[in-house]
């Protein structure tokens, strides 16, 4: 079993930053890609930007040159640096690490709680 917890969501004026994290306790063989999704009232959750266990990275084009993801393997931990941001930004971010928890299973998707972004103007 693994829980995702995250963190640095809240309340910022446009063109403020912020930084979100998101660490994974429990059974961890290992982590493949792992990522940020939103999703605001109304609307369908959204693939935010995602890093493979190689470093490799996708963002989507509203973000794209605005955030980066991040990842620190050793500490389970996923991180989005957002920078820039717009009130358009605003939704409940949610993190997934796609895990390993042994040698022999396949991996599984895990979701954080979720934390609250909002942007004001």
């Amino acid at each position: 079993q693994v829980q995702l917890v995250e963190s640095g969501g809240g309340l910022v004026q446009a063109g403020g930053s912020l930084r979100l994290s998101c660490a994974a306790s429990g059974r961890i063989f290992g982590t493949n890609a792992m990522g940020w999704y939103r999703q605001a009232p109304g609307k369908q959750r959204e693939s935010v930007a995602t890093i493979t266990s190689d470093g490799g990275t996708n963002y989507a084009d509203s973000v794209k040159g605005r955030f980066t993801i991040s990842r620190d393997n050793a500490k389970n931990t996923v991180y989005l640096r957002m920078n820039s941001l717009k009130p358009e930004d605003t939704a409940v971010y949610y993190c997934k690490h796609n895990v390993r928890s042994y040698p022999w299973a396949t991996a599984v998707d895990y979701w954080g709680q979720g934390t609250q972004v909002t942007v004001s103007s």
